[in-house]
């Protein structure tokens, strides 16, 4: 299957999903390793639903990292510290996911931290529109305290001798190509952290094998 038509295809699922019509927004979740490719997909995705009246909210689990110090406390190199102190599930909540939800009343902010600037952002409160659906890109969104949140999920199955390459094409500051590099033991082993305790293709709705770009395929 070419990239367009699984996404046309994944769009028409979503489209259907029968919680649509019984919610103000369906919560999606684009999940996988860094460099698995979510961003775009999620990106790529947004338009396929768009072209079919959709109303999409875009945002990113990295619009609510925790600050720089908590992030580190368990040290730089840390498994434990990238997978368990990276991001603030309770801002996410109250701030995104739980406005957005059935009991919810729509009023959302996309993002509310900058990890660049290391401060919180100011953006402005939105309300969604009925019908609307939340594509929602990062990692480790399958963990146990944010399943619940998911009407649906996706998780871009890519090897980690594709996706860290990948991930370090993005430029300067994203690390080395090498997935055996030092500098990369943090990343892949809270990865591997993450796969161990919440097991993300058993719990997420599809798996899209995305190691080809041009050529990604539905696993279910």
């Amino acid at each position: 299957m070419n990239r367009a038509a699984l996404l046309t295809e994944l769009a028409r699922h979503l489209q259907e999903h029968p919680a649509r019509a019984v919610q103000r927004v369906l919560r999606v979740a684009i999940d996988g390793v860094d460099g698995a490719g979510k961003t775009h997909f999620a990106d790529e995705l947004a338009p396929a639903l768009e072209a079919a009246g959709v109303s999409v909210i875009r945002a990113s689990v990295d619009g609510f990292h925790q600050s720089r110090v908590r992030r580190y406390e368990r040290g730089r190199s840390s498994p434990e510290g990238f997978y368990y102190d990276s991001y603030d599930y309770d801002l996410l909540r109250q701030t995104l996911l739980t406005p957005l939800g059935p009991e919810g009343n729509g009023r959302y902010r996309a993002a509310a931290f900058d990890v660049t600037t290391d401060q919180p952002t100011d953006l402005p409160v939105q309300q969604a529109l009925q019908g609307s659906l939340l594509l929602f890109d990062g990692l480790f969104l399958h963990r146990p305290e944010l399943r619940q949140f998911w009407d649906a999920s996706v998780f871009l199955r890519v090897p980690f001798d594709i996706s860290v390459p990948r991930g370090a094409s993005r430029g300067e500051g994203y690390g080395s190509p090498d997935p055996a590099a030092t500098s990369n033991a943090r990343y892949i082993g809270g990865q591997k952290l993450y796969f161990a305790e919440a097991q993300p293709e058993q719990h997420a709705t599809f798996v899209v094998d995305n190691t080809d770009l041009s050529a990604p395929y539905f696993i279910r």
